[in-house]
């Protein structure tokens, strides 16, 4: 009896003298893919104070840790927060406050969202998003005639699905000043039979920009909101806005320091004067949500309206090549200035012609500098001879779902030889060492399941094409998950913060509902993320 005393009495003594630490939050009981340096796998991790403090392959943490609250995982999947390496985050949040033209299948079912739309919120401006002719049986430019005749005396503006053309009506087309004889460099006023039809290509888009009513501050901040909760819904705990201006990047920063925004944002600054003379001599902004140290410039414009410059003429248009929106002499100029600061250049590139152009800019004016980090965003279509360029710490930064849009109408534009070189992710991650993986929302939807299930399937929902598209571009899926974590993470100078659940980083993270990387092919999409923690805490 006297020796079992003792031994309890010893043993409370060690409990008193080991007491265990406190936490804010346990979580135990998990399928952790912590994609760390071994791609190694745990069952539970600690976070404290925003960081994870403890990561283990056995529930032994339950153990050496008190918190605050404790999440059995039930054996579901957990995965580092996921980052869209480049979206239109702004953009996706004014999308949700104008016509929605996604999917339609005709041009009279646009004339008739927007009729719908315009009679549930009469205003004196028309402004929609998502119109894609390659969808439509007539897979030509529309013609504003229509809108003429429903919305003679206030503007119309819809922008194409990509972001780099509109149809606009004639009473926009006015107050832009634009008429026949308007010449505009980077960029095409579409006409037909020497007339004006209202579809404007990349450059000339800017003239009826400047005319149109800016959203006011409460819109911005709705639109900031709504985009933070369409993203949280999916996983995102990082976006990275692929342009966005002063005024814009310093709301995002009051909100976050509010604590009215939560979600992490890599601000990519929006190639002006005013901007540039802003960021490039006030230097790097960086807090614990926010990091704005990079420059969106845009080579060219999009495959979809013709506007990608090629080095080669289209095969479905003969004697046009696209265009570069920036011209050579001003993107070098830009390089220059960008190379003597320690900002990023990311640059828009889709056609091979801006490809080589800006892989040449880049090695040019980056000899002899070390880990700078320089991206091109999209890298679409790459010649054969011009992949190597990507070997010198080049970064790509592409789309998967992009692929998977494209892919029903790729070769018409490029022809057979020259598709073999477009969306070629593998070879791209094989000359670059990363490649950072976004969605370019809203071009495409939110999913970054959408955007795995493109990675390593090639296929389209309705499982076309059997044995997918261009095989040979293909990810893995350890290459995806870490082209949507660590190697984004990297891509923006933030892999010591996040990408990874280890001790020390930022404790981002999302429990899924099914296993990403064992779920059968076709079930990719359907993921949901039940979960997701910004700094330990839930935001859903």
């Amino acid at each position: 009896m006297k020796q079992s005393i003792g031994i309890l009495l010893v043993s409370l003594l060690f409990v008193a003298c080991n007491p265990k630490e406190e936490v804010d939050l346990l979580v135990y009981n998990a399928n952790i893919y912590t994609v760390d340096g071994d791609f190694s796998k745990a069952s539970s991790l600690a976070v404290k104070d925003g960081k994870f403090v403890a990561i283990s392959q056995n529930n032994d943490i339950t153990e050496k840790f008190v918190a605050k609250q404790e999440i059995d995982a039930e054996g579901k999947t957990i995965v580092p927060g996921l980052i869209d390496a480049h979206c239109h985050f702004y953009g996706l949040g004014l999308n949700q406050q104008v016509v929605d033209l996604v999917g339609t299948e005709s041009y009279d079912e646009v004339l008739q969202r927007v009729a719908d739309f315009h009679e549930k919120n009469p205003s004196n401006v028309v402004l929609g998003r998502g119109w894609d002719q390659n969808d439509w049986a007539v897979k030509e430019f529309p013609i504003n005639e229509p809108l003429n005749k429903m919305f003679p005396d206030i503007p119309v503006v819809l922008e194409r699905v990509d972001g780099h053309a509109y149809l606009v009506n004639h009473k926009a087309l006015t107050m832009a000043g634009i008429d026949g004889s308007t010449q505009v460099e980077g960029g095409e006023i579409v006409k037909e039979n020497g007339q004006i039809i209202g579809v404007l290509v990349d450059a000339p888009m800017g003239m009826v920009d400047a005319v149109m009513p800016q959203p006011d501050r409460a819109s911005q901040i709705q639109a900031l909101q709504e985009a933070e909760k369409l993203c949280l819904d999916y996983g995102l705990t990082t976006v990275n806005d692929a342009g966005l201006h002063r005024s814009t990047i310093e709301l995002i920063d009051s909100l976050q320091q509010a604590g009215d925004l939560s979600i992490r944002i890599y601000a990519m600054v929006s190639n002006t004067p005013e901007n540039l003379d802003h960021y490039l001599n006030k230097g790097i902004v960086k807090t614990d949500r926010l990091n704005v140290r990079s420059i969106k410039v845009y080579g060219d414009g999009a495959l979809g309206s013709r506007g990608a410059a090629l080095k080669a003429p289209y095969s479905d248009k003969e004697g046009h090549f696209g265009a570069m929106i920036t011209p050579v002499d001003q993107i070098e100029a830009l390089a220059e200035r960008i190379a003597a600061t320690d900002y990023q250049m990311n640059t828009h590139a889709i056609g091979d012609s801006a490809n080589v152009v800006i892989l040449k800019t880049y090695q040019k004016v980056l000899d002899g500098k070390e880990d700078r980090r320089w991206k091109v965003e999209h890298a679409q279509v790459v010649a054969e001879k011009d992949f190597d360029y990507f070997e010198s710490g080049i970064i790509p930064s592409v789309q998967p779902t992009h692929a998977t849009s494209d892919m029903y109408w790729a070769e018409d534009r490029l022809g057979p030889h020259r598709v073999k070189g477009a969306y070629a992710f593998k070879k791209l991650l094989e000359k670059s060492g990363t490649v950072a993986l976004g969605t370019d929302f809203p071009v495409e939807q939110v999913s970054p399941f959408l955007t795995f299930y493109a990675s390593v399937a090639r296929k389209d929902l309705d499982n076309y094409p059997e044995g997918g598209f261009q095989m040979e571009g293909a990810l893995s899926r350890e290459e995806t998950l870490k082209g949507m974590t660590i190697w984004a993470a990297h891509s923006n100078f933030e892999e010591y913060e996040k990408g990874s659940i280890e001790v020390g980083k930022m404790a981002d993270f999302v429990i899924l509902n099914q296993d990403i990387m064992t779920v059968p092919e076709q079930n990719i999409p359907a993921i949901k993320a039940e979960k997701v923690f910004i700094d330990g805490k839930q935001l859903k």
